[in-house]
């Protein structure tokens, strides 16, 4: 399908980022010497660190200077005409070791974020703006890690933070050269350290409350092969309990990079990630059971009711636990993201920049526990649910057994970006080309469970039960492919000797949703029983027009506006979401499938000072056709909804200081307000009210504080996030109250003896206040009372996890 729409023109520079390729030894942020400041330029005389382009990889930015100069690693001096915000490896190396990136940019302007639990193993949530992580476009390395079907985001699954020197958001624009189809609410870019200069051996054990046990070890060769050459590698074990109910997680994480240098001018860079985790489920009260069966509500720890006997000629309706058995709520993953990068000159300020890469996942998740009845399984002949299989032994199929039953997703994701870059006088002129096509094969199999309720197979891979003819049952069994790709073009022109700048670009992006649903026991209507396919392509031109000035060589001007671009996911075309119907045995599509489209628009105002720098920036943000995709954390399944136009409006500032007798500070505050524009029609007979309501997941108010001492060997930081209240509906008829919360790091480094050096210890402490509060796991639920015909749904939260206490000893040898 068509999705145009010509609004402003538009601007950014370009980019790209890639898909295809494994290599095995990889990995960094080549901080490539950029252009040195010119005086009446800013920042020219000081040493405060600054964001600039990545000389190899696309579409990321590198850090010049020192981070520690300027608010605690938290703000970087800008030049760029959009809000940008970034968190450098001085600020993530003082984190919880086992952290992830969602808990890294908590502190940044616009950003909502929540982890499920304190050591960042079990996932969290994020939004910017009140756009939910879904419409952001991550990548690591140039990477795009968002996944290709549901577009949602597993920030546990990807780095170690000790691998890690940069997390930059846009809030508004992704870049031109941004190589997604679903970032209209901005983009998250991470990237990795490149490999050391010298040799060495790092080793670092972190242990903690609730078991928590990790160990890292890294080794860098240094400069080898005529000094051309250095590569790293580490790898990390950790494993922590829950902090409510039984069961835990394991992680096992692998990181290789490597960087060759065939000349000044020609650069490859590679890199691969390796993790491999397993997680028990945290369950998600709704607010009843919040209220009525306590904050350590979770899933049961004993398999009681089990297995009944099997008696022949008699029903054994099998239930199970209520709720559900934890060893039956897992989550198993495995992905690995492999890429290499390269600049190369062509000519007199000619580049041209290639980077192919790969992304593969495998892994279920959600609940598993089901009681499955022994005539539920389709009867491939005649395309009907009802065919018998005997589950317990017991010679019929009269009854209901419990067994392990869940989603399960594999996807490859091979792409390559390419770009040619030209200076011309005064032009920065790029041109560029992305290209991927993802393969999303989505099942339901099921496995049996033993007396102890342990499933045959946690990741539901071997032991699968089967259809009386011998094929396979699958609650689901979807097979999506989608081809995309984008060619871009961008301007950068400086003027008056680069106290200005004026920046156009336009990107012209396709993909095509080709989705099969082929036959399952997922339900038991036509839609589920038959095999359909459905193709539909989704396309638009998106500009962006952005300036900046320099008033003088502390205050500078920006304003960026562009057109942003999200196809619908997968899911909106499975039997799941009505959105197709079976007419004499044809897939017909009649739903509202339209790609979701955003204006953004920036103006700000920065200072960079030696001693301080602040930035502060007015947005708005216009929504056509806002997805709304309900996701329920026990089910993992999600919903598509077209929420109509929505606008959001608010300001960002941020600011933060170098260090004075040892003292630095960061700061940021994010007022905001977004609006629903239209009613919502939720059912043939029933149209909700939601014109001037507050989209969900949206606090008006967000503020983060971070105050830092570090003198000598020591350091100490205390870290503190406001978040406002907000809705947990469209309807706005449940609130999520305001919450504070607050964590303290602190660090010693010994001076060096024998063979070891820079020996440090660290202390991490977070959640102070022991604060208890709640976020939503989906800001789609429309009402949570009745309205007319409409039934009150049901919102799931996270909740907020207690006080946790770790340290981490780490030595280089």
């Amino acid at each position: 399908m068509h999705t145009v729409s010509s609004h402003h023109q538009h601007t950014l520079n370009l980019l790209a980022r890639a898909v295809t390729l494994a290599l095995a030894s990889a990995a960094m942020s080549g901080a490539f010497a950029q252009t040195t400041p010119t005086p009446g330029t800013p920042a020219a005389e000081d040493a405060a660190p600054r964001a600039k382009e990545d000389a190899v990889r696309l579409g990321t930015v590198t850090v010049t200077g020192s981070g520690s100069k300027l608010g605690a690693g938290q703000i970087l001096n800008e030049d760029t005409v959009k809000a940008r915000s970034t968190v450098t490896k001085d600020a993530t190396e003082k984190d919880r070791a086992t952290g992830n990136s969602y808990q890294a940019l908590s502190l940044l302007p616009g950003v909502n974020t929540f982890n499920h639990d304190a050591t960042g193993l079990f996932g969290g949530g994020l939004n910017v703006r009140g756009f939910d992580v879904t419409q952001l476009g991550f990548t690591i390395n140039g990477v795009p890690v968002n996944d290709s079907g549901s577009y949602s985001v597993f920030p546990q699954e990807y780095v170690d933070l000790e691998n890690i020197c940069t997390q930059q958001i846009s809030q508004g624009n992704p870049d031109v050269e941004s190589p997604h189809v679903g970032a209209t609410g901005g983009s998250v870019n991470i990237v990795s350290c490149d490999p050391e200069e010298k040799r060495r051996l790092r080793v670092a054990q972190t242990i903690g409350q609730l078991n928590l046990s990790r160990t890292f070890v890294r080794f860098d060769t240094g400069r080898f092969a005529n000094n051309m050459m250095k590569t790293f590698i580490s790898a990390s074990h950790t494993g922590a309990d829950k902090w409510k109910g039984a069961g835990g997680a394991k992680r096992d994480h692998f990181d290789a990079g490597f960087s060759l240098d065939l000349s000044p001018d020609n650069r490859i860079l590679g890199s691969i990630m390796y993790n491999k985790a397993v997680n028990n489920a945290l369950l998600a009260p709704s607010l009843a059971q919040l209220n009525t069966l306590g904050y350590n509500y979770d899933f049961s720890t004993a398999f009681t009711p089990g297995h009944l006997p099997a008696v022949n000629g008699t029903r054994q309706a099998e239930t199970g636990p209520t709720p559900q058995f934890y060893k039956l709520a897992l989550n198993p993953f495995e992905n690995a993201i492999m890429s290499v990068s390269g600049s190369f000159k062509l000519a007199e300020n000619t580049y041209f920049k290639v980077q192919p890469y790969m992304w593969y996942g495998y892994g279920t998740g959600g609940v598993q526990q089901r009681a499955l009845s022994e005539t539920a399984f389709l009867n491939t002949t005649t395309g009907k649910t009802g065919a018998g299989r005997d589950l317990n032994g017991d010679g019929d199929t009269l009854d209901a057994v419990i067994v392990a039953n869940s989603s399960v997703t594999k996807t490859n994701r091979p792409g390559i970006t390419a770009e040619v870059s030209h200076l011309w006088g005064s032009h920065q002129m790029k041109l560029g080309f992305w290209y991927e096509r993802a393969q999303h094969r989505q099942s339901g199999p099921a496995v049996g469970v033993d007396a102890n309720g342990n499933p045959a197979d946690q990741w539901l891979r071997d032991g699968r039960i089967l259809r009386p003819d011998g094929s396979q049952f699958n609650s689901r069994d979807w097979l999506t492919s989608s081809p995309a790709y984008q060619a871009y073009f961008s301007d950068s022109f400086s003027f008056m000797n680069d106290r200005g700048l004026l920046t156009f670009g336009a990107r012209a992006l396709n993909i095509t949703r080709k989705f099969t649903n082929f036959a399952n026991e997922g339900g038991t209507t036509v839609n589920f029983n038959s095999t359909y396919s459905v193709e539909k392509s989704f396309n638009d031109i998106l500009p962006q027009l952005g300036a900046r000035f320099n008033i003088d060589r502390e205050q500078q001007v920006f304003a960026n506006v562009g057109k942003n671009f999200r196809a619908p996911p997968n899911f909106a075309f499975a039997p799941t979401n009505g959105n197709v119907t079976i007419v004499n045995g044809v897939a017909v599509m009649t739903g509202d499938v339209k790609a979701e489209t955003s204006i953004n628009a920036d103006i700000g105002y920065r200072y960079q000072g030696k001693a301080f720098t602040a930035s502060a920036t007015a947005f708005n943000v216009d929504f056509k056709d806002r997805q709304a995709n309900a996701f329920d954390s026990n089910t993992l399944k999600s919903i598509y909804t077209n929420a109509g136009k929505a606008r959001t409006r608010g300001v960002e500032i941020e600011a933060g200081t170098v260090p004075v007798n040892g003292w630095s500070a960061y700061a940021s505050l994010t007022l905001q307000k977004s609006k629903v524009l239209n009613d919502i029609r939720s059912s043939a007979t029933q149209v909700l009210p939601t014109t001037g309501k507050q989209f969900a997941l949206t606090p008006r108010m967000l503020a983060g504080l971070s105050l830092q001492y570090s003198e000598g060997p020591f350091y100490a930081r205390l870290k503190g996030k406001k978040t406002g209240r907000q809705y947990a509906t469209l309807m706005n008829d449940e609130e999520v109250p305001s919450y504070m919360t607050a964590d303290f790091d602190a660090g010693y480094k010994f001076a060096d003896f024998m063979f070891v050096k820079s020996p440090l210890v660290r202390l991490n402490v977070s959640n102070l206040g022991n604060t208890k509060y709640r976020n939503p796991s989906s800001g789609t639920v429309l009402n949570a009372t009745p309205v007319g015909t409409q039934p009150a749904g049901s919102v799931f939260y996270y909740l907020g996890a207690p006080r946790f206490f770790s340290v981490t000893l780490s030595a280089d040898f």
